[in-house]
């Protein structure tokens, strides 16, 4: 058996550069625990960046006003 390193982005393990893999290759990925928590906060961070951004909107009188 032999380790190989990559990251994840967008759902996708990136091998260092020169890693080949065959074709049909069974893999298991491991992940650290701290890499695991810093990676979840990041991504809980990064989506909930744009709804913090937003002003809020005040319902409009119902009746549409005198």
């Amino acid at each position: 058996m032999r380790a190989y390193r990559g990251v994840v982005r967008g759902e996708v393990v990136r091998l260092e550069e020169g890693v080949r893999l065959p074709d049909g290759a069974v893999v298991t990925v491991t992940v650290g625990e701290a890499e695991l928590v810093r990676a979840t906060l990041r991504a809980a961070l990064r989506r909930n960046a744009p709804r913090r951004s937003r002003a809020r909107r005040r319902p409009a009188p119902a009746g549409g006003g005198a």
